[in-house]
């Protein structure tokens, strides 16, 4: 790409997550009959938890009242393809990953039996096996319409029987589904590092469906009303499986299977692949321990061929941190249309994360990665990308005379540095205190 088409050609800008979901009374009608009757109790005893949660201070009624007043008709995207498409754009996005439960306030569209972010190992297996099936026979319909645009991640728990999961997960595939995610905690089941799961990468790797968890869950009852310590620890929870896929030899036995940490922020893969990487380098906290005969190289290389973060509103100071996260593992999401997101100031927001940073470097972040990882076609998306028409200049990547800004020297030094402790900076005498990747 020439410089001057550089700077006039749109970006192609993907959300890694993204959320959709029905009222949940409508699940009714794509559940199997004989599961109704469990439904119908699930139904009844909604009010009752919401009230419960209310009443511990967990659930903020006025933030709750304010946000569905302010954003009534809006909310009904969550589950209606043309009001759905009018926002994606008018937030500048072109493709999405879509994931469960697009109440965020209130669960009004959550899935049933507990089986959408809340996924977990504690499910009934049977329920929570149809209410996943119900959401994904539903999401399959929804992606069907602009299928160019839409990737739906499945609900699989995968801690209930092997046959049924295998099963369900050639069924999504079939039905055009595009991504498995996977239950972030397993409580009582199974650890991810047991071989017994191996069928279900193997079958993931085959079908060339990427392996997601997404934050949610987490140890709730643990914390009672004490939030700090949930939103403290409730990114930790998605992040787990990750290390126990990598150190059990799962990447190196499957070396094309995809997997990835979704809306838990990337903050702290620097520091993860730092630790991880030293422990093979000769740590000598780790030299008197066994065990790593399953893992051939090193955790930083698992990471850049295997695993990906899709960081919903990726921060500043995580931009900063690319060169050692690694740039093409980092895939942004608005998080739409959770209030916690970027959505409906994605534009405003991007622009002050992304003004100084190379064009090159954002096109990857805001679309290549996430494409590359879910098999988008950016030529398919190209005409999309070009009506919505978001630009470097729209981004301020580009001088009022439509010249070109100087990107890359604020950068250099942070780029050169990379990941410090495979670049011979280790020793911190060459890193410059006053870097952009140390001030942001």
């Amino acid at each position: 790409m020439t410089e001057q088409n550089e700077l006039t050609t749109p970006y192609t800008i993907i959300s890694s997550d993204t959320h959709a979901g029905l009222p949940t009374e409508l699940y009714r009608d794509y559940l199997a009959t004989k599961h109704h009757a469990a439904f119908d109790q699930f139904m009844s005893e909604r009010e009752a938890q919401l009230k419960a949660i209310t009443d511990l201070g967990v659930r903020n009624e006025d933030f709750a009242a304010n946000w569905f007043e302010t954003n009534e008709e809006v909310l009904r995207s969550g589950w209606e393809v043309d009001r759905r498409d009018l926002e994606l754009d008018k937030d500048g996005v072109v493709g999405e990953v879509i994931f469960p439960d697009a109440d965020a306030v209130e669960s009004r569209t959550c899935v049933p039996f507990g089986a959408g972010l809340g996924l977990s190992g504690d499910l009934d297996p049977e329920l929570g096996l149809a209410g996943a099936q119900a959401h994904n026979r539903w999401l399959a319909e929804l992606c069907k319409t602009s299928p160019e645009r839409r990737r739906g991640v499945a609900l699989i728990p995968i801690t209930a029987a092997l046959d049924d999961v295998l099963k369900e997960i050639r069924r999504i595939k079939a039905d055009g589904l595009g991504a498995v995610m996977i239950p972030a905690m397993w409580m009582n089941q199974t650890p991810y590092h047991d071989r017994r799961y191996d069928p279900v990468w193997a079958l993931c790797e085959e079908l060339e469906l990427p392996v997601v968890t997404h934050s949610g869950p987490a140890d709730r009852e643990a914390y009672g009303n004490h939030l700090g310590i949930y939103v403290t620890e409730v990114t930790w929870w998605p992040s787990r499986p990750l290390w126990f896929l990598l150190w059990s030899g799962v990447f190196e036995r499957f070396p094309r299977l995809r997997f990835g940490v979704t809306e838990a922020g990337c903050w702290w893969v620097g520091n993860l692949l730092w630790f991880t990487d030293r422990l093979l380098l000769g740590s000598r906290g780790a030299a008197k321990l066994a065990g790593f005969e399953e893992i051939k190289l090193l955790p930083s290389e698992y990471f850049d061929r295997n695993c990906f973060i899709g960081a919903s509103n990726t921060k500043r100071r995580e931009i900063g941190m690319r060169y050692e996260i690694g740039i093409g593992n980092i895939c942004w999401g608005n998080d739409f249309p959770h209030p916690e997101g970027t959505w409906p100031e994605t534009l405003n927001i991007l622009r002050k994360t992304f003004s100084d940073v190379p064009i090159a470097e954002t096109r990857v972040m805001l679309g290549e990665a996430v494409a590359d990882v879910y098999g988008f076609d950016l030529a398919a998306l190209k005409p999309h990308a070009e009506r919505v028409g978001v630009t470097p200049a729209t981004l301020g990547q580009v001088n009022a005379d439509g010249s070109a800004k100087d990107l890359t020297t604020k950068w250099a030094a942070a780029a050169e540095i990379g990941r410090h402790w495979l670049t011979g900076h280790d020793t911190g005498a060459a890193i410059n205190p006053n870097a952009p990747a140390q001030e942001v």
